[in-house]
């Protein structure tokens, strides 16, 4: 069963890639039997979500992608699950469950900067334009390496803190 799932979970990789929705549609078919028969399997359930996010079918990706993190689901698919369902929220507008699952996702992976970077988008749809400004900001100036913003880096990184302060 691992064998078969390798081999599906490179056939939607391979599908994403070249952004071929036969493959993908291919591999969905392929998940949805896995899942059907092993239905506790969470990287199963997981990879399952991931293949109807890909397809475009985000709202019937959230079940699965539920269903995988009941289920137990870890490590780096923890992470990545946690980063697709809070975009799935997002693209959909359901702002609070977005903000919910991607901050479970910064406090569980925090040096993940797509997570934080995808609560910050939240937080703006949700008007907490503050702590959203806070955050990219924040995540720009730790992984930038543009020597004109690191060269003030320091009033940059104290602003960000500190956006409705004036001299």
């Amino acid at each position: 069963m691992r064998d078969r799932l390798a081999e599906v979970i490179q056939l939607r990789e391979t599908g994403r890639a070249k952004q071929d929705q036969a493959i993908l549609e291919k591999a969905r078919t392929l998940l949805l039997g896995l899942v059907a028969a092993y239905p506790d399997d969470a990287e199963i359930t997981f990879q399952t979500a991931v293949v109807h996010d890909n397809l475009g079918l985000e709202r019937e990706s959230i079940p699965f992608y539920l269903k995988a993190l009941d289920q137990g689901l870890a490590g780096p698919d923890l992470e990545r699950a946690l980063m697709g369902l809070g975009s799935t929220y997002r693209g959909l507008g359901e702002y609070q469950q977005a903000k919910e699952t991607l901050r479970r996702g910064v406090r569980e992976f925090p040096r993940n900067r797509a997570i934080q970077v995808f609560l910050a988008m939240t937080l703006y749809n949700l008007q907490d334009y503050k702590e959203a400004m806070e955050l990219v900001l924040t995540t720009l100036m730790e992984t930038t390496s543009d020597e004109k913003l690191q060269y003030f880096k320091r009033g940059i990184s104290y602003y960000a803190l500190h956006l409705d302060e004036t001299a």
